[in-house]
């Protein structure tokens, strides 16, 4: 069954059109890769479908739901939450405080809420660092600090932007075992992400973006193999890569 079904969905800003008439599903459960270039339109589909931007034109069904014009925080209580390329935690509140901001979406009671967040920061490896101020840490934890917020509002759809973004390969590594987990767990996800590695190995199916278009979509297999994909995106050396 499908959670999110998108059709024709368009965004122009001035002259430039950003998404350009894109069609995409997201099956109870899945994991979806989307992947382009830079400027191909990644981030603005997630705040077109998290409610930041409102569409040109098309459709947008959640749950069955058409949410469009709805307000991000309406569209995350039904269910939706993502997180941000560049991570902007309040820096001067402690790591469970910024989760438990999160679960009060969720949660309207200050005990229940506070319950949740422990639950929460624990489960993203967190807890030895619960009452440190979210300025003080590092890039990954401030990575997972963005995943445990984006969780504590209990999603069924998980949209994630770019959360290997400057981490090195041990942290990366982590980084694709939480994700996977948290897909495990059963909350469907929609990830953008740069490492080809990582998206590869989590991905059942991959959609590629190019100057706003999709031009192609398939398994990890199927688009790494795919002509389009290689010229716009991959490059000769992901298929044959020089040889040591």
């Amino acid at each position: 069954m499908s959670l999110l079904e998108v059709s024709g969905l368009t965004k122009r800003f001035g002259g430039l059109l950003a998404v350009g008439g894109l069609d995409l599903s997201l099956a109870e459960g899945e994991m979806l890769g989307l992947i382009g270039p830079n400027g191909a339109g990644k981030t603005t589909v997630f705040n077109l479908l998290s409610g930041f931007l409102r569409p040109d034109g098309g459709e947008i069904r959640f749950g069955g739901r058409n949410v469009v014009g709805l307000k991000p925080h309406e569209i995350c209580r039904l269910g939706m939450a993502r997180t941000f390329q560049i991570v902007r935690p309040f820096p001067r509140l402690s790591v469970l405080d910024n989760v438990k901001v999160a679960a009060l979406a969720r949660h309207p009671a200050m005990a229940r809420a506070l319950e949740a967040a422990r639950a929460v920061v624990d489960r993203v490896g967190l807890g030895p660092r619960v009452t440190d101020l979210a300025g003080s840490l590092t890039l990954a934890d401030r990575k997972r600090l963005e995943l445990a917020r984006a969780l504590a509002t209990e999603p069924s759809l998980l949209l994630l932007d770019e959360v290997m973004a400057g981490l090195n390969a041990t942290e990366i590594d982590a980084m694709v075992r939480q994700v996977a987990a948290i897909n495990q767990g059963g909350i469907s996800v929609l990830l953008i992400e740069h490492n080809m590695r990582a998206v590869m190995s989590l991905s059942h199916r991959i959609i590629v973006l190019s100057f706003g278009e999709k031009i192609s979509s398939g398994t990890p297999r199927e688009v790494a193999a795919d002509r389009r994909v290689i010229e716009a995106y991959l490059g000769e050396e992901y298929v044959h890569p020089p040889q040591a």
